[in-house]
């Protein structure tokens, strides 16, 4: 078949955003003839040397940019470059459309932005329409607003204003009520979609990872802990107040296991928060502030590491979680957002959220259980191994994906056959 993608972020060798625009291109086009719709200005040359270096036949990428703005909203805020892709999403209706006159697609899928409550105007044309995953409709419980500073209580409040906006846009109901399938990463968006009057949503997550990738950190050995090799947990991710750290930091510190350390690896506004709180729980000696590494190194010492601490609050995505369990790591996380749908009580830990002091108590036994049982380590790491090669490779997401687009795409001409009738 003939498939359009829409992927405004879309770079190869990138995870999060640009990664799934990627990612989900090259393997629609194992399957079928793909177009892609993106901008020039983020990955054009990395993406015309990645196909230079390893051509993909069926894959044909379709540049544009707003005239006149063009990528003038790099020397915005965020909310400039939010109107960007609003404005970027419009334009794609009229290239599509053009396009569509010349190839004659069967199916229309919009990949990136991960957004709900953003429109894709591409629903509008008379073809069988794929939305997502979509995400963003998470949020970080209200009982745990009291340990955000001023700046923080305004950003989740800005969000939650934005977020409230799209759903009250036309277009937003529109693009849902004429996708043909509809997906969100987390029950939070799912549940906001529902509640927009969308009856039948999947969930699924949004992140994958390659075949190589799986088998490189399936070559991880889980350490043997021993007096000179302390059980290390490890965090990895932006140090910003949704990301919840400082949860894990407060676990680690009632945990008071004595031959443990703790790693974070990641930068961002809450990280002197971080450090005077590790030192004002006396633990300071036993938790290690990596900073920001390239991804190899952060992955490299995760082979060190025995298990991955992931707190955040509202997250649509948790690639690392999908790391750390190809890597054979468990994973505690709370059981919000995207890492919920991920891990599985075969594999990890999942910390419910009522408050923050019940996720502290919960989380620093989940760390006692797990230091105290390297048999039950190795137990969830294996675990993790066999779910991620079952159901997170980008490939497995491929060919899903291929069963999907025939669905919709049969669906659709079984449909205009009985309106012709």
């Amino acid at each position: 078949m003939k498939v359009l993608i829409s992927a405004y972020s879309c770079e190869p060798g990138r995870g999060s955003e640009p990664g799934v625009g990627w990612n989900v291109a090259v393997e629609a086009a194992k399957h079928n003839q793909v177009w892609v719709l993106t901008r020039p200005d983020e990955s054009g040359d990395k993406i015309a040397a990645a196909l230079a270096k390893e051509p993909i036949p069926n894959l044909q990428f379709v540049y544009f940019n707003l005239p006149l703005i063009g990528s003038l909203w790099r020397f915005g805020s965020t909310g400039a470059m939010q109107a960007h892709y609003y404005l970027w999403q419009i334009q794609a209706y009229f290239v599509a459309k053009r396009l569509h006159q010349e190839i004659n697609f069967d199916v229309i899928h919009h990949v990136t932005f991960v957004k709900y409550s953003n429109p894709s105007f591409l629903a509008l044309l008379d073809l069988p329409f794929v939305w997502g995953p979509v995400g963003g409709g998470e949020s970080a419980p209200s009982t745990f607003w009291q340990d955000f500073g001023w700046r923080s209580r305004l950003y989740e409040l800005a969000r939650a204003t934005v977020r409230s906006i799209g759903e009250r846009d036309p277009f937003v109901k529109v693009t849902a009520q004429r996708s043909a399938a509809v997906r969100a990463t987390t029950a939070d968006t799912a549940d906001r979609l529902h509640r927009m009057g969308i009856n039948q949503v999947d969930i699924l997550p949004e992140a994958g990872l390659a075949s190589s990738d799986i088998d490189r950190l399936a070559e991880f050995t889980l350490p043997v802990a021993t007096l000179d090799q302390p059980i290390r947990f490890i965090s990895m991710g932006r140090l910003l107040h949704w990301k919840g750290f400082y949860l894990a930091v407060r676990a680690f510190a009632a945990a008071n296991l004595t031959n443990a350390e703790y790693w974070l690896f990641g930068e961002g506004t809450d990280q002197p928060r971080l450090e005077a709180m590790a030192t004002e729980l006396g633990v300071a000696d036993r938790i290690k502030f990596w900073g920001r590494q390239p991804r190899d190194l952060t992955l490299a010492h995760l082979g060190q590491c025995h298990v991955l601490v992931h707190p955040s609050l509202h997250d649509s995505g948790g690639w690392v979680c999908l790391e750390a369990m190809a890597a054979g790591r468990p994973v505690i996380c709370l059981d919000l957002g995207g890492p919920a749908v991920q891990v599985t009580p075969a594999t990890g830990c999942k910390i419910p959220a009522h408050n923050p002091e019940q996720v502290v108590q919960d989380m620093a036994a989940a760390m006692v259980k797990l230091a105290n049982d390297p048999e039950l380590r190795s137990q969830m790491g294996e675990a993790g191994k066999a779910l991620i090669k079952s159901h997170h490779s980008w490939e497995i997401k491929g060919k899903e994906l291929a069963q999907l687009y025939a669905d919709v795409a049969k669906q659709y001409q079984a449909k205009s056959g009985q309106n012709a009738s």
